[in-house]
């Protein structure tokens, strides 16, 4: 715990240099997607795992290479497919002779032995294959054989699918994607940023992505990220805007009445928590402002909503039904007096 006002100012300065400093070592390769890198590095912090989504060749996959690069980190990449099985991710158990000539069955890890997984076209792969990665994105451990083997922290994940390739994909079932601390759309790159990939990607000239921190220094700014002093009003704010998310409940905007089948889970509450409180601490402050959970809003909610028949029929748009809830649901009263 943070002893004074002078240690805070202290940590939230170190932490606000150390993620600046790891944006900036991504930025060397990736061009544009400010955000999307910002939000990635939000997830990692906040303790939770991220779901790409954007057509091809438009970096995602780079992004999380460049990212495993500025980490001084263990990284796998998992390719998935329709015949990829959950052996092939989480490992299994080998027949080998021993010491002492006796042959002995012997856990042979998985690639989800890792800091930073990435799970390249994840809805390639069959629903028994995507729920491999539960209860490790969840727990933090596998379960192999009856025995139940501890993943070492930091522990990040991060799926890549394509929305326009349907042939051979398998959705993501609602309880993995839940897992996701937040969905990011990964959209087109604007004309001067297209103009300086090909000076970066078609020339001699090839930036070095250089690790700039370690997974000790990871987990040690995740335990800060937790010790965030939060208001009462900025819970019940945060508890307002996932409730509005549910259809059935007095507080639910009309759209949400209209279009929504299900709202957000708990899971989405605690993201804005986490997420918010590491969005506090880049700008500064070592308090969760209702500013910081609305600018996690969208990425941390857009995959926890699930449409009805009609929402599906007019194809609604869940980014846009969020920004109504956030329209709706105005800041507690005790904001106005904090």
């Amino acid at each position: 715990m943070i002893a004074d006002a002078s240690e805070a100012r202290e940590r939230v300065e170190d932490f606000q240099k150390r993620f600046a400093l790891l944006k900036a070592e991504i930025g060397k390769e990736i061009v544009g997607y400010s955000d999307e890198v910002e939000k990635v590095l939000i997830s990692l912090f906040a303790g939770g795992h991220v779901l790409l989504e954007g057509v091809p060749g438009i970096g995602k996959t780079t992004l999380v290479r460049v990212l495993s690069k500025a980490l001084n980190v263990k990284f796998n990449r998992v390719q998935f497919s329709p015949d990829l099985m959950p052996a092939d991710i989480v490992g299994t158990n080998v027949l080998v002779m021993g010491d002492d000539g006796q042959k002995e069955f012997r856990f042979q890890q998985g690639p989800v032995f890792a800091n930073v997984l990435l799970a390249d076209e994840i809805n390639r792969a069959t629903p028994k294959t995507q729920s491999a990665l539960l209860e490790a994105m969840q727990e933090h451990r596998v379960t192999v054989g009856g025995t139940t083997y501890t993943l070492d922290q930091p522990f990040f994940v991060l799926g890549t699918q394509n929305p326009i390739e349907m042939e051979g994909t398998y959705p993501l079932p609602e309880a993995q994607v839940d897992r996701f601390l937040f969905k990011l759309n990964v959209g087109y790159l604007d004309e001067e940023d297209l103009m300086e990939v090909v000076e970066r990607t078609t020339t001699a000239k090839v930036p070095e992505v250089n690790a700039v921190l370690t997974g000790d220094e990871v987990n040690q700014m995740r335990t800060l990220v937790r010790e965030v002093a939060v208001a009462e009003h900025v819970k019940r704010y945060a508890v307002r805007l996932v409730r509005t998310t549910h259809p059935d409940s007095e507080v639910a905007t009309e759209s949400v009445k209209r279009y929504v089948k299900f709202g957000s889970s708990p899971r989405g509450i605690q993201t804005l928590m986490l997420a918010g409180k590491v969005h506090a601490l880049i700008e500064g402050r070592f308090h969760l402002a209702c500013e910081d959970v609305r600018s996690v809003f969208l990425p941390a909610l857009r995959h926890r909503l699930l449409l009805n028949f009609e929402g599906e029929a007019e194809d609604k748009n869940t980014d846009d039904i969020l920004r109504e809830i956030l329209e709706a649901v105005r800041e507690m009263p005790e904001a106005a007096s904090a």
